[in-house]
């Protein structure tokens, strides 16, 4: 029963504290004038009459007889979410509507006696006088289909405006009380919510027409909110179909068949899933009343819907004749019998069956064969997917039977799901304290244990009463997908793993949800025995890598590809498409979050028996201001945290996703199959919620993704190892206090305490509140930086003794990935540095000099000298390098002082052990040598635009000594400053002495990224803050000065650059404007649109708190500003992947071991001499191409559609801009072959 809270509606204070902050901390948060209080104070007593009369009606709902319910079957509302359940509106022929507010636990659903009814309908109308005494608009339009926050400005007038206008004619028949018995009549049609503490909002009376609006979403059959509908009503089917009730099914299905409006949400996809469900217990009685059903509303079967009917009929074998029907009745719509096998996906024995079908009326029936493997023709790939170059793949060194050991540990870890391992701190000795809480926190969760189990099984009960006709409750299959104790141990985990800061509703929701659905698609992989599948083929796959099998001359996916077809029979490798939607996922992990707060308590005096013994909540839901927003925390009461931080607990537990695997990933074949084993892995990251990417790779023929799949499995089969030594040190000072300058955080002990203030925080003054919050501010940051360490070094410790790899995927522009988050090469200084190559290879005769020229551009002492110089100067120090090898921690310490410390003191070691052995060429080195691009992104920019004098200053013509565009640029400006100077201008005056390469050079790195002059100048600022003899009072002046001159100097040596760049950014302005998002496709393929959109958040109304979440809906306008500053770097972000994948391929093919961080490329110091000159060929080869001019022909033809005769002015504007493209320098490209610091 939807009872009205005033508190929601009011703008003024609302805005400030959001729903649900109480009253005192509001008072906390700001001093208020008198007048303001007494304003406050009038508001807090109506609320008080409010809270008043709504528990009166409580009172009176709980004493009122059930009745029987006899309204239109549909979906039960969750936690009066609008979005959960836009259905119900879709129905709703009242001019307005209420959501029911969630009923008490034990409470059954009950039409409200009349009494009930006047008093709600009194309340409300006492809302909207309060609402107009207070001119406040109301809080949330109840008809939003979509349940969007509507934008301030004239939408706010405007709900304001009709508030009163309805208030004001109470005798037309729209009036308020007309409305309102509507609004109420209406909102106890469907089935009450959930959640036992559902949270009552205000909502304001619409016009009659807009109970049209959500049919809008319906007819639009492209919006994204149709799409996610449609979504959600068959990730519920696929539950049923899972749980094996296709009873509950089909229930569902004609939930939404039956309405004439809903029914538009259904696709054939829905009914299949039904038929699917049927043809399993084969029952085919219903799969021909759901063809009926199908062709009653004017959808045709599809091949899945011929499959799942012929699976059946292989069951349970009818007579022929009703095959024979069904397979011309096939042949009719269009397709043929070979096409059920060529594409449709299948799990368990359905192919088997469907076959069995076929053959009963076509003996001699044989599966077709697999299609010939397309080959890439790319003009850049010709070599490499060339077959008379063909080379057999590189070996790993291991046995057959050692990698088939490696695989069954992975698969072992992948279904258990969680990997528990212990932490570098575990060294410590165990004191009596320690002892003592951990026995205490093992009782607690003991008891935890068992009353989430109860409350989650107490929750499931109330649900599943809702399993009548008239309504049916959308989370409750998916809370019975696993077992019980397996969702209490989820819960568990996220209550071990919470900061003592607390952590945002939304972040623990969608990790809630996220470890169910992974547990969900892993036992989907089970039941359909595609895992069976897998390791058949994989035991296969590692042929091709181990040293004692014959080499093959395939690469790994098409060699992967090649055993699947072979395979023929048994499940398909990659599933029906089963993802949840993003609300569904927030809405699944709220209701488990709101289970975990109700259900986990502590005794208030466990730690202090002179108190009461009263159980107290262990979770405290509270808000906390993030910039301007106000973000809903869960934080664990300071006893909670005081327990855990006593016992001091050594076991840490990760999802095995965040270990790296323990054998070669399985190689990506498609934008759905590759990486891990059973962990679902997506090709491409994005936000949450965005399907563009997804739905853009599905589109894209298979083939032109092969070159980018290529260089993902071959980054991913690089065998790691770790290097003991280093890791034994860092993990000696991580546990001695840590050291901030070698960046090993102090644990949380360490954090600055406030000086001593008075014991009563009211008597704080301004300057000691201040410290306070700075030292929380301190100690938070330095918790999150130590557990952070704390996971890298743990995982770390845990492979120590192992080799592993990393499987890769990508961003939207092509940048790739490590998948395990937390240890991995693109990591900081202490990361890198534990880190070897497993292979290891023979220095060779210039390797022992690349460790040394490695370790000199570590420390970033000799940025501007000569490679010579730079191995001289090493030869020079030879002792200092071999003392810090020696006695890292006692000796003189001459690798601290450097910019890399810890690889600095791996390269020193590992240069000792080389120089110390008989033969250095020789020497078996497993060390990293990394060759690092000189500004990357404006190599790219000057070889796009031949630009002469940009293409010298960031070393792509060669010279006898690096150049230093940051350098260049700090004389260009000095320049500029001296001559204003001399013109009397104080600025330039006073930053004398100032203008260095340190203070431009982040400014210079980040416009080729898209920094704007207000994001420059807060760089420069920064810089001059560092500066203790520059004066404060001109920073502000001084640093709007110095991006000006930057930028002009940019300007002046980088002039096609800055060409480009505006050519980009106002191409992706018109195109933005148009209402349509930038797209373009690589150079090797690889199709990329820019996901920024306007948009606005969607509410998700839960009992805990409101939910404010961003869509990235793809029906949404474009963010223009976005999409046009974005546009250049994404594109150049693009460039830079494409020719690291081009470095990787073609590494690939002349044996060398290669993997990068974005533009930085790493191999053995044997091959640093071949990578380099592939490195440039491919540069070269790269920006041959007509980039500029292929992206022009591209964006013409996406979006100025040709052949209209008449075409709109901004088309035509837009069709002027693209076919503008910049014109080129002079610059000879094949230059960058012979120079030597390009990458160096």
């Amino acid at each position: 029963m939807a009872l009205l809270r005033l508190r929601a509606a009011l703008l003024g204070p609302a805005r400030l504290r959001g729903a649900g902050i109480p009253w005192s901390v509001l008072r906390s948060y700001s001093s208020t004038s008198a007048k303001e209080k007494a304003r406050r104070n009038a508001i807090c007593e109506r609320t008080e009459l409010l809270e008043v009369l709504k528990a009166r009606v409580k009172q009176l709902q709980a004493s009122n007889v059930p009745e029987a319910m006899v309204n239109k079957a549909e979906l039960a509302p969750l936690g009066n979410d609008k979005y959960q359940d836009p259905l119900r509106k879709v129905v709703a022929p009242g001019p307005a509507e209420e959501q029911p507010a969630a009923r008490g636990r034990d409470e059954s659903p009950a039409r409200p006696s009349s009494w009930v009814e006047k008093l709600k309908k009194e309340m409300y109308i006492r809302q909207l006088k309060v609402e107009r005494k207070l001119s406040i608009a109301a809080s949330q339009p109840a008809l939003e289909g979509q349940a969007k926050a509507k934008p301030k400005g004239k939408a706010k007038a405007k709900a304001k405006a009709k508030a009163k206008k309805s208030l004001k004619s109470p005798k037309s028949p729209k009036s308020p009380k007309a409305k309102v018995a509507a609004a109420w009549s209406q909102s106890h049609a469907g089935l009450h919510g959930v959640y036992a503490r559902g949270k009552p909002r205000v909502a304001a009376v619409k016009e009659g027409t807009k109970a049209q609006r959500p049919q809008r979403v319906l007819e639009d059959k492209d919006s994204s909110q149709y799409k996610i509908l449609q979504q959600t009503i068959q990730s519920n089917l696929e539950c049923f179909l899972f749980l094996r009730q296709p009873e509950e099914a089909e229930r569902l299905l004609l939930l939404y068949h039956s309405s004439p409006v809903k029914r538009r949400l259904l696709n054939v996809n829905a009914y299949n899933i039904v038929m699917r469900s049927w043809a399993r217990k084969g029952h085919l009685q219903h799969i021909n009343r759901l063809f009926f059903m199908l062709e009653s509303v004017g959808l045709r079967p599809n091949l899945d819907s011929y499959a799942a009917a012929l699976e059946c009929m292989g069951r349970n074998q009818p007579s022929t004749k009703a095959i024979r029907r069904c397979v011309q009745q096939l042949k009719s719509d269009g397709f043929h019998v070979d096409e059920l096998f060529q594409k449709c996906l299948f799990e368990e024995d359905e192919k088997e069956k469907v076959l069995r079908a076929i053959r009963i009326v076509q003996p001699n029936y044989q599966l077709p064969p697999p299609p010939k493997p397309q080959t890439c023709k790319s003009s850049l790939l010709q070599d490499f997917y060339s077959k008379k170059k063909m080379v057999s793949y590189p070996k790993l060194d291991f046995s057959v039977q050692e990698l088939q050991e490696r695989f069954q540990q992975q698969l072992e870890m992948e279904l258990d799901n969680t990997v528990t391992i212990e932490s570098v701190e575990s060294t410590k000795p165990l004191t009596p304290q320690a002892i003592k809480a951990r026995k205490l926190l093992a009782t607690l969760r003991s008891h935890w244990h068992d009353s989430i189990l109860q409350a989650l099984q107490k929750s499931k009960h109330n649900m599943s009463k809702l399993k009548t006709a008239s309504g049916y409750n959308i989370l409750y299959p998916y809370l019975c997908l696993l077992p019980d104790e397996e969702y209490v141990g989820i819960m568990l985990q996220i209550l071990n793993t919470l900061s003592p800061q607390g952590e945002s509703l939304a972040v623990l929701a969608r990790e809630l949800a996220s470890k169910v659905y992974n547990r969900y698609i892993t036992q989907r992989k089970l039941r359909s025995r595609q895992l069976e599948k897998v390791q058949e083929i994989y035991e296969d796959y590692i042929h091709l890598l181990a040293k004692d099998s014959q080499p093959d001359e395939y690469l790994p996916r098409e060699y992967w590809e090649k055993l699947v077809a072979e395979a023929g029979f048994g499940p398909s490798l990659n599933l029906k498409d089963c993802s949840w939607p993003y609300m569904l996922l927030l809405r699944l992990g709220m209701h488990m979050l709101e289970l975990l707060v109700q259900a986990v308590k502590v005794p208030r005096n466990i730690l202090n028996p002179r108190l009461e013994p009263k159980l107290i909540p262990v979770l405290y839901h509270i808000y906390s201001f993030r910039s301007s927003w106000q973000v809903g925390l869960i934080k664990p009461h300071p006893i909670f945290s005081q327990i855990v931080s006593d016992a001091a607990e050594t076991l840490l537990t990760f999802n095995s996703s965040a270990i790296p695997m323990l054998c070669p990933p399985v190689p990506w074949t498609s934008p759905h199959f590759g990486a891990f084993v059973l962990n679902d892995t997506k090709l491409m990251r994005f936000v949450d919620g965005a399907v563009q990417h997804q739905l853009l790779l599905e589109q894209c023929p298979l083939v032109n993704l092969h070159p980018v799949l290529d260089a993902l499995n071959q980054l991913g089969n690089c065998a790691w190892k770790i290097n003991q030594p280093v890791l034994d040190i860092i993990i000696s000072i991580f546990n001695d206090k840590g050291n901030e300058k070698l960046d090993i955080p102090p644990p949380i002990s360490e954090a600055p305490r406030p000086s001593a203030a008075p014991s009563n925080s009211s008597t704080w003054n301004k300057s000691q509140k201040h410290e306070l919050l700075l030292c929380k501010k301190k100690a938070a940051e330095m918790h999150s930086l130590r557990m952070d360490a704390l996971y890298k070094l743990s995982i770390a410790n845990y492979v120590r003794d192992k080799v592993f790899w990393f499987p890769h995927n990508m961003d939207f522009r092509g940048r790739t990935y490590p998948c395990p988050p937390y240890f991995n090469h693109l990591g900081n200084d202490v990361t890198r540095a534990i880190l070897l190559f497993a292979e290891g290879r023979p220095l060779g005769p210039k390797g022992l000099d690349w460790l040394k020229i490695h370790l000199i551009n570590l420390t970033g002492l000799k940025k501007k000298s000569a490679l010579q110089e730079r191995l001289e100067y090493a030869n020079e120090i030879m002792e200092e390098i071999l003392d810090s090898a020696d006695h890292p921690l006692t000796g003189r310490k001459w690798w601290m002082n450097t910019d890399e410390p810890w690889q600095a003191l791996a390269c020193c070691m590992e240069i000792a052990k080389a120089s110390r052995s008989p033969d250095p060429a020789a020497y078996i080195s497993h060390f990293p040598v990394h060759q690092d691009g000189s500004c990357n992104g404006l190599q790219h920019y000057a070889a796009l635009g031949r630009d002469l004098i940009g293409a010298i200053s960031v070393n792509l013509m060669p010279c006898s000594v690096p150049q230093d565009v940051y350098s260049a640029v700090a004389q260009q400006v000095e320049e500029f400053r001296k001559k204003d100077a001399e013109q009397g201008v104080k600025v330039a005056q006073v930053l004398q002495g100032f203008v260095s390469r340190k203070v431009v050079k982040q400014t210079v790195m980040t416009v080729v990224y898209g920094v704007t002059r207000y994001g420059g100048r807060l760089q420069m600022e920064k810089r001059l803050k560092e500066i203790d003899e520059f004066p404060e009072e001109y920073l502000w002046e001084a640093s709007h000065y110095l991006v000006k001159q930057v930028f002009n100097g940019i300007k002046e040596m980088f002039s096609a650059t800055r060409d480009i760049q505006n050519w980009l950014t106002e191409s992706a302005k018109l195109i933005a404007q148009s209402g349509r998002t930038v797209e373009w496709v690589t150079p090797l393929g690889l199709p990329i649109v820019q996901p920024y959109y306007r948009s606005r958040p969607t509410v998700l109304n839960c009992s805990m708190q409101n939910l404010s979440v961003k869509n990235s809906n793809n029906n949404q306008k474009p963010d223009t500003v976005k999409q046009k500053n974005a546009f250049p770097p994404n594109f150049i972000h693009s460039l830079d992947s494409t020719h690291m994948m081009l470095t990787a391929l073609h590494c690939l093919r002349q044996g060398l071991t290669f993997v990068s961080v974005h533009d930085c490329y790493w191999t053995h110091a044997l091959t640093v001499d071949v990578m380099n000159q592939i490195c440039r060929q491919q540069f070269v080869a790269l920006h041959s191409e007509k980039i500029l001019q292929d992206l022009s022909e591209f964006m013409l033809e996406k979006y100025c559609s040709p052949g209209r005769e008449t075409r709109a002015l901004w088309q035509k504007k837009l069709m002027e801009q693209l076919s503008n493209v910049p014109k080129t320098g002079e610059f000879n490209l094949k230059k960058v072959m012979d120079s030597t610091y390009f990458f160096s």
